[in-house]
């Protein structure tokens, strides 16, 4: 007979999503979409059809233009207080909470669609803290993530700090002794666990640290560094009275270069506070931009297109110069991205991450010389401006990079055999 298998571990993340389980103490991931482990955290509600849709779809529904409203990155919201203000979905009231279980169910289902077998149990991946130095809404945000299991139909779940489950799934390619850091910087945190190998398999984790910092912080510093300017940020606008001018008010440009405030910006308040701003501007070339971006719903747009830039300004001999492509405002309209360029928009932030793994080191009295490995976890761990930050700070520690994308995942489904004994 068929053995069960009721724990589901999965790796709700601030980008992407993944789950997994474990087969006589060997994880194994569940694919979720055609030819791939991972599901992009986002979802759509579609007006017209009047259903939510999650992952690539999601995406896939933005882009092609349908009515309707994208939201990703909202993992952010855990312990804040909009996690659950109600507001109308598809002729309904819903919070996040139930939006996030919304998520989370489809994840269940596609997992026991995929392996015939029904989960009612969750090990669910966290980061070390959810907000810096605001021990309130870490403990807040745990119970918002406890309470989106529930909604999604779990019977119970257990958690696991992100960095610990990447230091598990680790573990067979270090040698005995080994003093390694995992920094894994994911969408919207970056966390760290220092962990020595034991002679065998075992591990012995030593501390773990985290700061509310990740992926979604670098998009946002090169929107306003690059993009935002073009909408008219920085630019004067003359007082109704007088000839007196003042910079135009920043906040709406913050929350346009913010991935998880960009749906609560298509408002009649803020579309009429952008057109007050373009009629006396200085530069209504810029301002004009500006409005036509909160009608036309193009903030997530104009996201990706940053996001795409990043990843080609990282990208080492690309076959084009990189450039933050922003042809969905004006045909021609491209911003160079040297990569010089993203290594000095990002350097004070991978300067904040370094830093705070140098903390996570000293915390356990160790010196940063003394660190052999440094084990690299999530897509932005992989930034060469990140790198070149720790390397700097752990001159000893020989860079690993293997297994970036699925290690947090891999080792949740490690540990997911036992995490209810």
């Amino acid at each position: 007979m068929a053995q069960t298998f009721s724990t589901l571990a999965v790796d709700f993340g601030t980008s992407n999503s993944a789950v997994g389980y474990a087969i006589e103490g060997q994880g194994r991931l569940i694919e979720m979409e055609a030819g791939g482990m991972t599901l992009p955290t986002a979802l759509f509600i579609d007006s017209y059809e009047k259903k939510l849709v999650y992952g690539s779809p999601a995406q896939e529904a933005l882009i092609a233009g349908v009515e309707g409203r994208y939201m990703r990155a909202l993992k952010s919201l855990l312990g804040t207080a909009l996690m659950r203000e109600s507001r109308m979905v598809l002729g309904r009231r819903m919070d996040f909470i139930a939006l996030f279980g919304g998520f989370l169910a489809e994840l269940k289902a596609r997992a026991e669609a995929a392996t015939g077998q029904t989960f009612t149990h969750a090990l669910s991946g966290r980061p070390v803290l959810f907000h810096s130095a605001n021990e309130a809404r870490n403990a807040q945000a745990l119970v918002d993530l406890r309470e989106c299991y529930q909604a999604a139909g779990f019977e119970d779940v257990a958690f696991m700090a992100e960095p610990a489950a990447a230091a598990l799934a680790n573990r067979d390619t270090l040698e005995a002794g080994d003093l390694a850091l995992i920094v894994d910087i994911g969408g919207g945190t970056s966390d760290f666990t220092l962990f020595r190998q034991g002679a065998q398999d075992g591990i012995d984790i030593l501390v773990s640290h985290g700061l509310r910092l990740g992926g979604t912080n670098f998009d946002r510093e090169i929107s306003l560094d690059q993009v935002m300017p073009v909408l008219g940020l920085g630019s004067q606008i003359r007082h109704v009275f007088g000839d007196e001018s003042h910079a135009a008010p920043q906040s709406i440009f913050d929350d346009l270069a913010t991935w998880q405030k960009i749906p609560f910006l298509y408002t009649h308040e803020t579309r009429r506070a952008a057109a007050d701003l373009a009629k006396y501007a200085e530069q209504p070339e810029l301002l004009n931009r500006l409005v036509m971006v909160l009608e036309e719903e193009l903030g997530h747009d104009i996201a990706f297109a940053v996001e795409a830039g990043k990843i080609a300004a990282n990208t080492p001999n690309a076959s084009a110069p990189p450039e933050i492509k922003l042809g969905v405002l004006e045909r021609d309209l491209r911003l160079p991205l040297p990569a010089a360029m993203l290594m000095a928009i990002l350097s004070d932030m991978a300067a904040e991450i370094a830093e705070t793994a140098v903390e996570t080191a000293t915390m356990a009295q160790i010196e940063p010389s003394q660190v052999t490995r440094l084990i690299l976890v999530g897509g932005s761990s992989l930034m060469g401006v990140i790198e070149t930050a720790l390397q700097s700070r752990f001159p000893q520690a020989t860079m690993q990079r293997g297994s970036a994308l699925t290690a947090i995942i891999d080792g949740l489904a490690i540990a997911s055999a036992s995490a209810f004994d």
